[in-house]
């Protein structure tokens, strides 16, 4: 602060010093108007700058405003307080802890040059003469901490001469000139003179001399090691300071080396029954987020928290950590669904909790944000269950960090700006689109970037737009969307079942366009799947203006870039890019992150998750995902569009099971909610679980033709006997599985998956020959035919006369090398609900093909998708309320 001769000189030494080894030095020069506000907004500043290894702030303060130098000093992170003066590292070096503490560099200095003599410090009678903090206090702790006899002199000390004469080691830190006389020293002492003072000097050009506190001439003669003034303590001094940093660099290295955790794991209290979710989750002491963060080895700049219990990662953690390999990657997939249930979310939560909290391997569970439609609606939460949970659920289940709200309002602004265009085109001339396209400001007329790119787009390449012809400008201005074709909806995160077809445009002032739309649940939105599968910012946004909304009436495809809004979107997405931290019920770390659809879309949480998360397990650690729906569908596309787009390659699939599903798969009979279950799942039934196994047969099938080792985790109920979970087990491994193992997590946490953890590390040592089922440059139709005979089961497809016109369409226009993305039934390996097990000989019929450009994939239609759900007759949030004295949630499950 200011610009002091003596202080900047200091600093230079020090610059030139630090320069001279290697270490990378930075002069931050505060103007003497700063305030104490200023300086200590300087240091908050490099305190949370990771870059920064240590750093110390010149004294004395040269400002014209008052500020408490006590203040600013105690301001400096301990960590990185490489001049050892903030009092928590005065306390450390006061009580002994030498190893964890900085300690100030003048007395560290003095004592290697004590250290250098050869002269053992312990059992010496030392006398330091001074107490100041920078010198003569610490001084005082590190000769006593040494073992020597310490007497601290000052000017209040009657017998200063006295004293003097008895130490072996006298370090005098007064600031008088040559104070201490020759024939007061000890014969053979060592003395370290700290002292810089000035006294006259006539025969000097500047008519002064530099002197220390001790008569050098006479000293000499008595002391066995004296240190001269000036060229003695103060290189040392300087070189102190420099070991300082280099050692504040090591600890961080070491404390922040990527893969090393220090974790504090949750105990769980189990309770017999099992109490509802929401009750588990409520009552377990989360840590605070910050704290997760911390021991996953995230920067405080990389993590923006969001209250205790949420926060967003930046993805600056991928640059930092892009040399360091990654860990092993896992996805849990599951058997054909039934309405029964087979537990897949809590049996990812499950795995990982075993594999941290017992296992204590470094471990990320990387899961999908749920839609908020079914939390109302009947399917309740998706945090998991029981003892393996996300938590807190409620959070986890309701608005998170926003990011669904996010991709809503970025999907609507597209759709309005669909209709809005329309309507302008129609009611406009192109002089007078052109105009308002692109005004006259300050009478100047400029084209946006996104303008450009659309002029690029259409061949046009100008960049002046008085320069346009009438058939350029023409060209320009009218998109020409042929209503019919637009595939682009509007969208909401709520289960209404209302607005599944919709007329908009029924107000006057839209002079009478009208046309038939619908509303979409917010994760089925286009933009959500991008969100899934975009690397970064810049890919986000590409894809943004890939996607394509409609075609125009000559058939040509009319994109987000068309309209003007892809940097629109990606300011709306900015934040929801960003990975969401949670914890589980056990305190190992979940990342949570996107929801696409599985079966109109991708049905996996975000590459950028799990990239993040394999960086920071490191190379031994594991990240656990999880895939929508059976293996047929959301492992399928896990392999085939998520680790096409993301490079990485799993290393185990967990297929996860229950007794009962596969009963349902056996021929057992239907079940109905709110109805006791038949007896077919309550009682033992040999047979029928092993008809059913013919679903789990196949899945396995499914998994390792893409040369990956499946582990299939039997979840296991209280009405299971032991001999059809056997039987289940016995089934997996005759089919293939490299293990089976019986799991009760739910009741259980992470202990009831510890065989399920242990058999996933023996798997990810195992060979993997991990292979795509089809490569892209495949037709259309060929990709489809794969899909369905190798994974479904089918003899063939059946291209109905819609689907055929877009296998056309979408070749022409340049996205038939895009990957496929089938949208059939979750509820059967064949496109008919009913039909259960592992059904052979059956025709897949297409009844049409959609594109989603910029998320990058075809998506045929298997019969007719439902993307607005709609609520039953008694939703969930009958039971869903807050208390208004606590502010507790309850009634989500």
């Amino acid at each position: 602060v200011g610009n002091r001769d003596d202080s900047n000189l200091y600093i230079n030494m020090k610059l030139k010093a630090a320069a001279e080894i290697g270490i990378t030095a930075n002069h931050i020069k505060l103007p003497n108007t700063a305030t104490e506000a200023d300086v200590l907004k300087c240091i908050a500043s490099l305190n949370a700058d990771p870059a920064v290894h240590g750093f110390i702030v010149q004294l004395p303060l040269d400002s014209d405003n008052p500020i408490n130098t006590e203040k600013i000093t105690n301001a400096v992170a301990p960590e990185k307080d490489v001049d050892g003066l903030s009092s928590i590292n005065a306390g450390k070096l006061s009580r002994g802890d030498l190893g964890d503490c900085f300690i100030p560099c003048t007395p560290k200095g003095c004592m290697e040059l004590i250290r250098q003599t050869g002269v053992q410090v312990a059992g010496k009678r030392a006398v330091v003469i001074g107490r100041s903090k920078i010198v003569g206090a610490p001084m005082h702790d590190l000769l006593l901490w040494n073992n020597a006899t310490v007497t601290t002199c000052h000017s209040k000390t009657s017998t200063l001469a006295e004293e003097v004469g008895k130490a072996d080691i006298l370090v005098v830190a007064a600031g008088r000139a040559e104070m201490v006389k020759g024939e007061w020293i000890k014969p053979g002492a060592i003395v370290i003179d700290c002292g810089i003072n000035h006294v006259p000097d006539s025969t000097k050009a500047s008519g002064k001399r530099v002197v220390g506190d001790v008569a050098y001439n006479s000293a000499k003669e008595k002391a066995s090691f004296i240190t001269p003034v000036p060229g003695g303590v103060g290189p040392m001094t300087v070189a102190m300071l420099m070991q300082s940093t280099v050692e504040s660099a090591q600890r961080f290295l070491e404390k922040f080396q990527p893969g090393k955790w220090t974790i504090q794991y949750n105990q769980l209290t189990l309770k017999m029954p099992v109490p509802s979710d929401i009750e588990i989750s409520q009552s377990c002491m989360h840590k605070p987020i910050d704290q997760v963060a911390k021991e996953v080895g995230l920067f405080p700049d990389e993590v923006e928290l969001y209250g205790q219990t949420k926060a967003k990662v930046q993805l600056s953690v991928l640059k930092r950590l892009q040399n360091q390999p990654d860990g092993k990657y896992v996805v849990v997939t599951g058997i054909t669904p039934t309405p029964l249930g087979e537990g897949k979310s809590t049996t990812t939560i499950g795995l990982v909790q075993a594999l941290g909290a017992h296992l204590h391997q470094n471990v990320f569970a990387c899961v999908r944000q749920p839609s908020q439609g079914p939390t109302f609606g009947i399917k309740g939460g998706a945090a998991g269950g029981g003892y393996c949970q996300v938590i807190p659920m409620e959070e986890f289940n309701l608005h998170l960090t926003g990011d669904n709200h996010a991709i809503t309002a970025a999907n609507n602004l597209v759709a309005a700006a669909i209709d809005t265009r329309i309507f302008h085109e129609l009611t406009q001339s192109d002089q007078a689109l052109y105009n308002r396209l692109v005004p006259s400001v300050n009478g100047v007329r400029k084209f946006s970037d996104i303008q450009i790119r659309r002029l690029q787009k259409l061949g046009i390449n100008k960049t002046d737009p008085m320069a346009l012809t009438k058939e350029e400008v023409n060209a320009f201005v009218r998109l020409d969307i042929d209503p019919g074709t637009i595939t682009w909806q509007r969208v909401l995160d709520t289960n209404d079942r209302f607005l599944r077809k919709i007329t908009i445009g029924q107000s006057p002032t839209e002079r009478g366009f009208t046309r038939t739309a619908q509303f979409d649940i917010t994760v089925s939105s286009e933009i959500m799947a991008v969100l899934a599968l975009a690397d970064g910012l810049d890919d986000m946004k590409k894809r943004f203006g890939r996607m394509v909304v409609a075609s125009s009436k000559k058939g040509e495809p009319v994109t987000a870039d068309d309209l003007g809004v892809t940097g629109a979107l990606a300011v709306l997405m900015k934040d929801a890019i960003k990975p969401n931290l949670m914890q589980t019920l056990e305190g190992t770390p979940v990342l949570v992150h996107a929801g696409p659809f599985a079966n109109i879309a991708h049905g996996n949480s975000s590459v950028l998750a799990d990239k993040i998360a394999l960086k920071l397990v490191g190379k031994d650690g594991f990240v656990v995902t999880e895939a929508g729906f059976g293996a047929d569908i959301g492992m399928e596309k896990f392999f085939n569009i998520k680790c096409r787009y993301s490079g990485l390659r799993p290393h185990v699939v967990v297929l996860v099971a229950t007794v009962r599903a596969l009963k349902m798969h056996g021929g057992g009979p239907a079940v109905a909610a709110g109805v006791p279950l038949p007896k077919e799942y309550t009682e033992e039934n040999l047979p029928l679980v092993a008809k059913g196994c013919s679903n789990l047969n196949k899945q396995i099938q499914n998994a390792r033709m893409f040369g990956v080792p499946v582990v299939v985790a039997v979840n296991a109920f209280k009405t299971d006997t032991k001999a059809e979970l056997a039987l289940v087990v016995q089934h997996a491994k005759e089919a293939g599985a490299f293990d089976a193992v019986e799991c009760t997590h739910w009741a259980e946490g992470g202990k009831g998956a510890l065989a399920l953890a242990r058999a996933v590390q023996r798997a990810s040592q195992a060979p993997s020959n991990f292979r795509f089922l089809y490569n892209v440059e495949l037709p259309v139709v060929d990709k489809i035919r794969l899909i369905a005979q190798q994974v479904y089961g089918a003899r063939d497809i059946e291209l109905l006369p819609e689907a055929q016109e877009k296998v056309a369409l979408y070749t022409k226009q340049g996205f038939g090398n895009l990957p496929i993305c089938m949208a059939k039934t979750h509820l059967s390996l064949s496109h008919d609900p009913e039909q259960k097990g592992a059904p052979t000989g059956f025709v897949l019929p297409i009844r049409d093909i959609r594109a989603s450009v910029g998320a990058g994939f075809l998506y045929p239609l298997v019969g007719t998708m439902s993307t607005m759900p709609g609520l039953p007759t008694r939703p969930c949030f009958y039971d869903i309320d807050l208390d208004p004295v606590s502010g507790v949630v309850n009634g989500l499950f």
